[in-house]
């Protein structure tokens, strides 16, 4: 009983991580690390001692691709544009994509990814602004992985 309780209580605390990721990085352009770290630890709790459809391997797997994914495409977009007040892809970004990988596994990731950079190319079709928030489309991305991967995969 006080196993299911707990784990309920690292889900919620999760969800109120990755919403106040989401809303930040939508009104600020900023990740704070003060709600990244948490939803990482939480990530790493939860595929360890919970029922996940994650094995701790493939999530640290996952973790550690996430990572050199937006570290490999931040320096290659970086240097394609060298005229820039801003980075294309921020250290917020990057770490976010690591905890990512951790809650997902490699295969969630890779399906992460494409739906949130779908949808935030959708978001930047209509809304034609010159910076998009990266945060909000990736945990919608993450969260729709995690259905595709626990119910049709």
């Amino acid at each position: 009983m006080i196993y299911y309780i707990f784990f309920t209580c690292v889900l919620v605390g999760a969800v109120f991580c990755a919403y106040r990721m989401a809303t930040a990085d939508f009104r600020r352009r900023i990740i704070p690390d003060v709600y990244l770290f948490p939803f990482l630890f939480a990530g790493l709790l939860t595929t360890t001692f919970f029922p996940w459809p994650i094995t701790i391997a493939d999530s640290v797997v996952g973790g550690a691709m996430g990572y050199c994914l937006g570290l490999i495409v931040g320096f290659i977009f970086e240097h394609i544009k060298k005229n820039q007040t801003y980075p294309p892809i921020g250290m917020g970004d990057i770490k976010l994509l690591g905890a990512g990988g951790i809650w997902l596994g490699t295969m969630g990731l890779s399906i992460a990814m494409i739906i949130s950079c779908v949808l935030a190319v959708l978001w930047n079709l209509r809304k034609h602004e010159r910076y998009i928030p990266f945060a909000p489309f990736f945990l919608a991305g993450g969260f729709l992985s995690l259905i595709i991967i626990q119910f049709l995969l």
